[in-house]
């Protein structure tokens, strides 16, 4: 009778354990690759079709099933072309200094673009508005990236390593033209200026208005890619702007800028 019973049950082994444990270490890396970043919902779209694929073809809808496969055929052809920029960040990390010197399997389950801390609640607006207009005012040009959810990680591992708390003076000694660090963005995260002197992708848009410079181009580039902030200073016209989601608010005044940066960032008061 026993025999019977267990009969009913599909067998389990170590192997299919295994099995189910590192297809969860896969998801899970894969979706921590892309939290935080726009690419996250095409994951959960494209794991919806693979769902809807297994329930189709559990209930031997033939047809349906022909026509989903299809998608399925070539789902990592379209997984490498629709992932192509987060693949390549995670590739790159792979084989940089940063990875070398914590090579464990800690730091390959924490990497992310992610990090819902980061969100700069306690922003020093004062000293950041201030640098801007002074740079302004020299026609110094700058370009300063807030994380907001995304920490930037990848970003800030092209550049120089600062991590101090956030000031104009030093804002402003970074950027000052005879600077070493004045080439490439700055990037603040929790009130802290944490690096300088870093790459950033520029923006592919065909019709991007000649008018702007590299910086405005990598301003769009990167907060296309993030929910990061970008503030840039022209050095031709001294002009200030702001850029949210890709789109960027131009020749903005102290009051405009303080108040689309409160309105974004959540500033506790």
């Amino acid at each position: 009778m026993p025999i019977l019973i267990i009969s009913f049950f599909i067998k389990f082994g170590i192997t299919d354990a295994i099995d189910i444990f590192l297809v969860a270490l896969v998801l899970y890396l894969a979706y921590n690759l892309v939290k935080g970043t726009s690419a996250v919902n095409i994951f959960f779209g494209l794991a919806f079709i693979y769902l809807a694929y297994i329930i189709i073809k559990a209930l031997e809808l033939k047809l349906l099933t022909t026509i989903v496969s299809k998608f399925i055929d070539v789902g990592v052809i379209v997984i490498m072309i629709v992932f192509q920029p987060e693949i390549r960040k995670f590739l790159l990390y792979l084989g940089s200094n940063e990875f070398l010197k914590n090579n464990s399997l800690k730091s390959i389950l924490t990497f992310n673009f992610s990090n819902t801390n980061a969100y700069n609640a306690n922003l020093n607006l004062k000293d950041l508005v201030l640098a801007c207009f002074n740079m302004s005012a020299t026609k110094t040009g700058a370009l300063i990236v807030i994380a907001r959810k995304t920490d930037l990680k990848f970003f800030i591992s092209t550049g120089d390593e600062i991590d101090s708390t956030l000031s104009n003076r030093l804002l402003e000694n970074i950027f000052y033209k005879n600077s070493p660090l004045h080439d490439g963005a700055v990037i603040i995260v929790n009130n802290r200026i944490v690096a300088a002197r870093c790459v950033l992708p520029v923006t592919e848009k065909e019709n991007f208005p000649a008018h702007y410079g590299m910086r405005h181009r990598a301003a769009v580039g990167v907060t296309e890619n993030t929910d990061a902030i970008a503030i840039s200073v022209s050095e031709q016209t001294g002009a200030v702007s702001l850029t949210i989601n890709g789109e960027i608010e131009a020749n903005l005044t102290k009051e405009k800028l303080n108040f689309l940066l409160e309105k974004n960032l959540s500033i506790i008061k």
